[in-house]
Parts: structure tokens; sequence; C-alpha cells
């Protein structure tokens, strides 16, 4: 992991043809598994599209989670990064059984693209601004920043909560042998109500 100062206002932000570009493969790369084809795949990205960057895919049911997975690390450039890991969140995500067929039309996606981590100390968390990622050992855990907005979770909550997903101890953020990292994260989602447009036939 890298240890490198940046934040989300660093990066240029995606434009809106480039969000939506984002969400339609999202989209498409869920339908894909689900009907047994290849993974969609973008002709002609623009540089940002192919930046590496870190990135995760949120589903959500009626406001509900429904699926969330992502990765920390800039890998492998953006737009391949949300088709990966789309169709994780619609069918890995552990805490849910795989997405069928019929919910794909009522299921909002939402992305996060992260900036890229840095070390940080406990008082420089910024719950709604800032997500996490512990680490001791082998054992991590990630919140992304919105999860603080939605729970409506303190700073000390929000990392004990990290801490509880990294099967860590709760107070666990306060143990110099743990590291903490930090970053921001660009948040878009499709319109409710607008979750079919993007589908496959």
């Amino acid at each position: 992991m890298t240890d490198e100062s940046s934040d989300i206002g660093e990066q240029q932000p995606l434009s809106p043809a480039e969000r939506r570009i984002l969400l339609r493969l999202a989209r498409e790369s869920i339908a894909a598994n689900i009907e047994r084809r290849s993974p969609p795949v973008l002709a002609d990205p623009t540089d940002a599209l192919l930046r590496p960057s870190g990135a995760f895919v949120t589903l959500l049911q009626s406001g509900q989670l429904r699926g969330c997975i992502g990765t920390v690390q800039p890998q492998q450039p953006l737009w391949i990064a949300v088709v990966r890991m789309a169709a994780a969140a619609a069918f890995d995500d552990p805490r849910f059984p795989p997405l069928q067929a019929e919910e794909l039309a009522h299921t909002q996606i939402e992305i996060s693209r992260l900036s890229p981590l840095r070390r940080g100390l406990p008082e420089d968390v910024v719950p709604g601004r800032h997500g996490v990622c512990i680490a001791r050992g082998d054992r991590r855990g990630v919140l992304l920043p919105q999860v603080a907005t939605t729970y409506g979770w303190d700073r000390e909550t929000f990392l004990s909560q990290c801490c509880l997903k990294a099967g860590l101890p709760l107070d666990a953020w306060r143990d110099p042998d743990t590291a903490l990292l930090l970053f921001e994260a660009e948040v878009f989602a499709e319109e409710p109500g607008s979750e079919v447009d993007g589908a496959c036939g």
C-alpha cells in the first residue's frame, strides 16, 4: 500500500459522460454474467477511464444494501476495475446470495472512485469525507466515506466499525501497530427509477 499523500481533489473529477459510461459498464457487466456472456469491453476509453484507480461498486435495492465489493489499490484501469467489481458485488459478496436476473431491473448501481491511499492518524479522519482502511497483520477492513454519513457515525464509531469489519478489537485503531490509511471518493449513482436504462437485452 502506498503512503503517498494525496486526495481526490488532486484528480480531475470525471465528466458526466464518463460517469454514465462507467454506470452503463457496471450494469452490462452484471447482465453479461447472468446471461453467461463475455464481460463488456470499452472500445475507446478516455484518459481518465484508462488511469489506474481503486473503485468500489455498491448495489442498492429500495435504498438497502444488496452488495458492495471493491479494491483500494490502483492496479488496473478504472473502467476495468468497475467492470470486475460490479460482477463481484452482484455475485461474490458473501453477505448476500448471488443476484438473480429478475432483481437487476430494480437494483440501483453506485460507483465510488477512490483517491490514492495515504497514511493518517485517527484525529485526521473526518466522517463523511474520508474512507478508512485499517490493517494489522493479515487482517484488513475498509469502509467508504458515505458509510459514516448513512449511519450518522462519529469518528470513533466509524473507526471502531472498521476494526470490527477487519476482525480486530473495536479499539484496535488506538494501537500504534495498527495501520490507518485514508482516502476520499468521488461517488455517483444511477438515478432512482432509471436503473433499467443501461440493461442488456
